[in-house]
């Protein structure tokens, strides 16, 4: 079974509630055979319990242990309320662990949302060991923080019992420790059950004053002073102005929004807010205004917060530092509602659609003029019936701003329970525009299943291919087509029944195969491709050329490639993977003997919202000891984020060509989402252009010699690609 180190943990949603009575961090209190008021995730082939018989002190502890040969990860997690105040935030306790191999164990602390987060991956604990204390230390940003989550965890096989869990906050425990002065935007707690919006009809004009109000609120929310200090719970204000809003008419529609707007109080006239630079890559969008069949009244109003904007640090949105992507702040999850109210939902489409306008830097990019997508989407949030079709408007929605990097998490998974609960024993991919199997997750399954490498599937319990690809497209967002198939290849064999129909094709004759599915953590499973567990990153090849695959790689791997490769006929360099390591400064300056640039960014501005200017082009630092040989990159639609930034370091180098097809097209550091549901999304949170001004979102790194796999390639065995790379080098 495929190991899955949990580095990611911040993107797993618990539902926790604040706990306001004492702690408890020893285990000692229990309802039910389980500590109280702590939760725990991840496999389920793992056994969590209370010991009564090994403790570190007190009279109790808390157990994790895989069963079998499970090797995936489990964790305890346990909720503090992030009220307050100070600099640093400490969690210790105590370990001991039994036969812990394949993984480590440890504690782990996630501060929300993405202030901090610790799990010990890179000191964890192996084999056998008797109690003892660790530690793990964050900020805590208490301004930014909104929740507090601790525990511990197991990844792999083995055994650990922890206890004695302690917090405390610059050396103070927490009954000593100040609470922060919350601000007025934190105090309202009015709609914490609920929105109390009924909207119970959908005709033109309600959705023409629906799209208006999204649009203002938004607009406030990151112009206007009072908002953007904090004063004012802004969603819950949406909650107040509605019912009135609701039931407008098209001529009192703008008179309410006015006095709307007037009760958040004057604005004083701004000294410091600069005109929006006129070579920005990108001016803010506020066509809307300008131009949209609102009162002249209103136009005014809007245009003098916009002229008065706020300025400096914003309760709603920061930038983080030395990147520039947006961090957006204070959203919650509302996560006691995964099947929120009418009113909630259509708050969902608000913030989502203010997020994009404002801050997303890719917006320009988009299919659809992105002024039009809010109307087109209320109605299948405010019909959503269940919480599978709020998720499913949600990332309807995620996917108009085609981005690869965009994609929907968290809630109940009621998606992945729409996709499947099991799985084939076969991977599949797109090969020549058919669906074709290309390898077995487990090997035995080559025998018992009877298909073949190579095997192209035409239908799926009766249904063809294309008209499956057809009815699912909308709900895998994606910055292009290729990378679309390759997310929708991953999940087209799944079912809620434990066997499919398969029509396929081998040699020209046609067949038919009822395949038994299973259950994931009964398969070696990879998602795009098979990683090798302690495998080297870079060898030699037959003819003096070496193979560096950046799936494998680590940092002190960068010394001995250069070492040894240094004389070689030729380089490949293998990024159809997510590198495992960041070398593209390290590695790429071995391939060019000057300083050359090869990438610059455009960054968003919180005092001027909309507006994007570009930054000075990045350069690779030469070295008079560069390489002499070919370097060949070897790229494809698995190729994405930090794998295309750092294809684009090694494109710089002097004598590089690059092999393949289009990449993901979804580069630059990503930005985390919350919204109401417990759902979350990310986006590219900055653009990321070649020093000549090209895109690369949506795009892609193009390569120089276009070479795709075949399906004869495929029942061969073979790796096309690699022999077209080989081929190059030896050719004169």
């Amino acid at each position: 079974m495929k190991k899955i180190i949990p580095i990611l943990f911040i993107l797993i949603s618990i539902n926790f509630q604040a706990q306001e009575k004492e702690l408890n961090l020893s285990f000692e209190k229990t309802e039910n055979k389980r500590p109280l008021d702590w939760k725990d995730f991840g496999s389920s082939e793992y056994t969590i319990s209370v010991d009564s018989t090994i403790y570190h002190s007190g009279k109790k502890s808390a157990v994790i242990e895989s069963n079998g040969e499970a090797s995936d990860f489990k964790a305890w997690a346990y909720s503090i309320p992030a009220k307050y105040q100070g600099k640093k935030i400490k969690l210790t306790g105590y370990i001991k662990t039994e036969n812990v191999t394949d993984g480590y164990a440890g504690l782990w602390m996630r501060i929300d949302p993405s202030v901090g987060f610790d799990n010990m991956n890179d000191r964890g604990i192996k084999g056998t060991t008797d109690w003892k204390q660790y530690e793990i230390t964050l900020d805590l940003n208490p301004q930014n923080a909104q929740k507090i989550v601790i525990g511990g965890l197991l990844v792999g096989k083995g055994k650990m019992w922890i206890d004695n869990l302690n917090v405390t906050i610059d050396g103070k425990t927490l009954d000593k420790v100040p609470a922060r002065e919350l601000p007025p935007a934190e105090k309202d707690k009015e709609f914490d059950k609920g929105s109390k919006i009924v909207i119970n009809e959908l005709n033109e004009q309600r959705l023409t004053n629906l799209e208006l109000l999204g649009k203002v609120w938004g607009f406030l929310k990151y112009h206007h002073p009072a908002v953007a200090e904090g004063k004012h719970n802004w969603d819950y204000e949406l909650f107040r102005v509605l019912p009135e809003y609701l039931n407008a008419s098209k001529d009192n529609r703008d008179a309410i929004l006015i006095k709307w707007i007037d009760a958040l109080g004057s604005i004083k006239d701004c000294k410091s807010c600069k005109e929006t630079d006129p070579d920005a890559f990108l001016k803010p969008d506020i066509k809307w205004i300008t131009e949209g069949n609102i009162s002249l009244e209103l136009k005014e109003k809007l245009l003098y917060i916009k002229q008065n904007r706020h300025q400096g640090a914003h309760y709603y949105v920061a930038m983080y530092p030395r990147v520039g992507n947006p961090e957006f702040k204070h959203e919650k999850y509302y996560e006691n509602m995964p099947y929120p109210d009418q009113g909630f939902r259509l708050l969902t489409l608000y913030k989502y659609w203010n997020m994009i306008h404002y801050f997303f830097p890719n917006k320009h990019l988009t299919d659809k003029d992105w002024n039009t997508v809010l109307k087109s989407h209320i109605s299948s949030f405010m019909n959503a019936k269940n919480e599978l079709e709020y998720e499913l408007a949600a990332v309807k929605l995620i996917g108009e701003i085609q981005d690869t990097h965009a994609n929907l998490w968290g809630g109940n998974n009621e998606i992945e329970k729409w996709k499947g609960e099991f799985y084939p024993p076969v991977n599949v991919r797109f090969i020549e525009d058919l669906l074709v199997i290309d390898d077995f997750f487990n090997s035995e399954h080559r025998e018992t299943t009877g298909l073949k490498e190579g095997d192209i599937i035409t239908t799926i319990n009766g249904k063809k291919i294309a008209d499956i690809i057809k009815e699912v497209q909308p709900y895998y967002p994606a910055s292009n087509y290729p990378t679309q198939l390759r997310d929708i290849a991953e999940d087209i064999l799944r079912s809620n029944s434990k066997t499919i129909q398969l029509t396929y094709i081998r040699d020209t004759k046609e067949l038919n195969k009822e395949l038994t599915l299973y259950d994931k953590n009964d398969l070696d499973m990879y998602r795009w491709y098979r990683k090798d567990e302690n495998g080297k990153s870079f060898k030699m090849l037959d003819g003096n050329i070496g193979y560096v695959t950046l799936k494998n790689i680590k940092d002190e791997d960068v010394k001995k490639i250069r070492e040894q490769f240094k004389d070689t006929k030729g380089i490949i360099i293998d990024i159809r993977n997510y590198p495992s390591a960041f070398v593209p400064f390290s590695l790429g300056s071995f391939f060019t003997s000057k300083d050359v640039s090869f990438v610059k960014f455009s960054n968003g501005n919180i005092n001027n919202p909309g507006e994007f200017t570009l930054t000075k082009p990045l350069n690779i630092s030469g070295t008079n000891k560069s390489y002499k040989g070919k370097l060949v990159i070897l790229l494809n639609e698995y190729t994405q984020s930090s794998a295309e930034y750092q294809s684009m370091a090694f494109r710089a180098g002097e004598n590089t060509t690059i092999i393949g097809s289009t990449t993901a097209g979804a580069d630059g550091n990503i930005s985390a989402i919350q919204l109401p549901g417990r759902l979350r999304t990310m986006i590219s949170g900055i653009g990321v252009y070649y020093p000549n001004g090209d895109e690369t979102q949506r795009v892609g790194i193009i390569p120089d010699i276009e070479c795709k796999p075949t399906i004869k390639g495929i029942k061969d065995g073979k790796d096309e690609l690699l022999e077209k790379a080989i081929q190059h080098i030896n050719q004169k």
